[in-house]
């Protein structure tokens, strides 16, 4: 075999020899660079679920705080709708009361005015102008006091009943039911429904 021959073989070993060398180092290299990514994805992945769960307990944390207000303002309106109705009542209230102590001392007008009346003599022509004029004075006073919500209770033949009526004497009576009024010694009043002064009454045993 000649010199130049030799050569040519040499030359082909050798490149076979760089072909497998460069085969060997892009294997070996491909490994390395999956293991390299591999390992370079753990950090990336742990940092994302980190940042979730954070995202996670900062959303739970304002839909806790969120509930919190709503309950809160739930809470004011309430004690807002509480205090605006027990401010009505205590002005519907005070109105309707406001003049209770004042009726209370026009009672004793009233009842003056009707013992008047009761002990006139209405034959006699002489007292018969004064008894119209007292009558007349009466009519209108108990008319205007009733628009303040001032009523009598008068309760003769009624039913007894204790919220309404002092019982000042009880009396047996054939003409008469078992606890019914056979006559009223003085005039009871209320006022917007509430009694400022019971009825005297005297009652059927």
């Amino acid at each position: 075999m000649s010199n130049e021959e030799n050569k040519v073989k040499e030359e082909e070993l050798q490149q076979e020899t760089v072909e497998q060398e460069e085969t060997e180092a892009e294997v070996v290299g491909s490994d390395a660079d999956v293991e390299w990514n591999e390992s370079s994805d753990e950090p990336e992945q742990d940092d994302q679920d980190a940042k979730i769960a954070q995202l996670e307990a900062a959303l739970l944390a304002s839909e806790a705080k969120v509930k919190d207000q709503q309950d809160a303002v739930l809470r004011s309106k309430a004690e807002v709708e509480n205090m605006r109705r027990r401010t009505e009542q205590e002005i519907d209230k005070a109105r309707k009361y406001a003049l209770g102590r004042f009726a209370e001392e026009l009672l004793p007008v009233i009842d003056n005015l009707e013992r008047a009346i009761q002990a006139a003599d209405p034959e006699n022509e002489i007292v018969k102008p004064i008894l119209e004029g007292v009558e007349m004075t009466h009519k209108s006073f108990v008319d205007t006091i009733a628009k303040f919500g001032l009523k009598e209770i008068n309760p003769e033949g009624e039913a007894f009943n204790p919220e309404f009526h002092q019982a000042m004497s009880i009396q047996e009576s054939p003409d008469h039911e078992s606890n019914t009024v056979m006559f009223v010694m003085q005039k009871g009043y209320e006022l917007n429904g509430r009694v400022i002064r019971p009825a005297m009454v005297m009652v059927a045993k």
